[in-house]
C-alpha cells in the first residue's frame, strides 16, 4: 500500500546529492512532499530530482554550502517561496576527513571537519527554526549524525567522530530550546551503511560485504533506505511526542 504521510508538506534535505541525503529526498518526494534538495555539486543534486520526478514525486535544486550563514537562509527562503512553508528540515551534509590518528590530522582537515559537520548542522538549524516558529503548525528537524562520537569509537576516525558527537550534542540542547517554539528536533546516528563513505581505502564492495558479517551483530551494513525511512518517522506525526531523541541505527555496532 502506498503512503503518503508528507502529502502537502514541504521538505529541505541537504547533502541530497548522493548517498543518505539523496535517498532521505527521494523517500520524502515518494510520500507525497514538495522537496528542496541542497548541496555543492549541481549535476549531482539535479540527478536526484530526476529521480524523484520520474517516480512522480516534486522535487527542485538549490546549490548551497551548509558552512555558509546566507546560502542556509536563502535555501529557507527558496523552499518556503517556492512551497509556501518549511516543514521538515533535515540537516545531512558532512564530511569524513583523516583517517589517521589525531596527531597526523591536519588544521585544515579539522576546521573543514567542524564547518562543515558541526557549523553547518548549526546554521541549518537557525534558519530553520526562524522560519518554523512562524508557523502555525511548527515544524520538524532530524540531523544526521553517526554512530562514531556520542556511541563508540573507531582508532583513526576521533576528529570525525568529535564532530558527530557534538551534532548530537546540538541536536538534544537544541531540541530542549525549541519545542516550545513548536519545532521538534531530533537526530539519527547511522553506522556503516551502503555508501562509498563506510568503504576502507582500496576496499571493494565485495570486500566490505565480507569485512561487516564479522564487524557486525547484524551482519551486514545499512541500506540507505533503511536510514531514510527512521528519518521520515522522526519527522512524521507518529513521532509527536518524539523530541531530541538520538536514534542509533548501525546494526548493533555500537552494544
Amino acid at each position: 500500500m502506498t503512503r503518503s504521510r508528507f502529502t502537502g508538506r514541504s521538505v529541505l534535505v541537504t547533502g541530497g546529492g548522493s548517498g543518505i541525503g539523496r535517498a532521505i529526498a527521494l523517500a520524502f518526494a515518494a510520500e507525497g512532499a514538495s522537496v528542496v534538495v541542497a548541496g555543492r555539486t549541481r549535476a549531482t543534486l539535479d540527478e536526484t530530482v530526476a529521480l524523484a520526478e520520474r517516480a512522480g514525486g516534486t522535487a527542485v535544486a538549490q546549490v548551497a554550502d551548509v558552512a555558509r550563514a546566507t546560502d542556509m537562509a536563502a535555501l529557507v527562503r527558496t523552499t518556503v517561496d517556492r512551497f509556501g512553508s518549511l516543514d521538515v528540515a533535515v540537516n545531512n551534509a558532512g564530511v569524513f576527513r583523516g583517517g589517521q590518528p589525531v596527531a597526523e590530522l591536519s588544521e585544515e582537515e579539522w576546521r573543514d571537519l567542524l564547518d562543515i559537520n558541526v557549523t553547518g548542522v548549526l546554521l541549518g538549524l537557525q534558519a530553520e527554526v526562524r522560519q518554523m516558529r512562524t508557523q502555525p503548525g511548527g515544524g520538524a528537524v532530524v540531523n544526521v549524525s553517526s554512530n562514531l562520537g556520542a556511541h563508540k569509537q573507531v582508532p583513526n576516525t576521533t576528529a570525525y567522530a568529535a564532530t558527530k558527537a557534538a551534532v548530537s550534542a546540538l541536536s538534544a540542547g537544541a531540541a530542549l530550546d525549541h519545542i516550545a517554539d513548536g519545532v521538534r528536533i531530533n537526530s539519527v546516528s547511522p553506522g556503516a551503511s551502503a555508501t562509498t563513505m563506510s568503504l576502507q581505502p582500496g576496499e571493494t564492495e565485495e570486500e566490505r560485504v565480507t569485512r561487516m558479517k564479522e564487524e557486525s551483530p547484524l551482519g551486514r551494513v545499512s541500506s540507505t533506505e533503511e536510514v531514510a525511512e527512521a528519518v521520515l518517522y522522526l519527522a512524521s506525526d507518529a513521532a509527536a511526542s518524539v523530541v531530541g531523541t538520538d536514534l542509533l541505527i548501525d546494526g548493533g555496532a555500537s552494544l
